[in-house]
């Protein structure tokens, strides 16, 4: 059974940084893709960023390019999502994903979910 556990979350001032990390168990981690989604508050939920096994990146919302970094620690089962330069807009529930299919499809990512961490960011 594949589990997804976000933590990192937090209230942060517009311009600062934090660093989701998504723990990942119960998967041959090496060999799926992995993401991260937000649902922001009244909206519906987007993906943000996806890393493939091969640590391929793909950034989804164009707002965050150049901002946020996608990476993966196979060794350690973790997936990571680094936000710099933080805006108000930006505060979400931020959910990991996993996906074992190739080739990764932005349209349809995600067969396994965590629960979410919450991200305000205030103005």
């Amino acid at each position: 059974q594949v589990q997804l556990v976000e933590s990192g979350g937090g209230l942060v001032q517009a311009g600062g940084s934090l660093r989701l990390s998504c723990a990942a168990s119960g998967l041959t981690f090496s060999v799926y893709a992995m993401g991260w989604f937000r649902r922001a508050p009244g909206k519906e939920r987007e993906l943000v960023a996806t890393i493939s096994s091969g640590g391929r990146t793909y950034y989804n919302v164009d707002s965050v390019k150049g901002r946020f970094t996608i990476s993966r620690d196979n060794a350690k089962n973790m997936v990571y999502l680094q936000m710099n330069s933080l805006k108000p807009e930006d505060t979400a529930v931020y959910y990991c994903a996993a996906d074992p299919r190739y080739p990764v499809v932005v349209r349809t990512f995600g067969t396994d979910w965590g629960r979410g961490t919450q991200v305000t960011v205030s103005s």
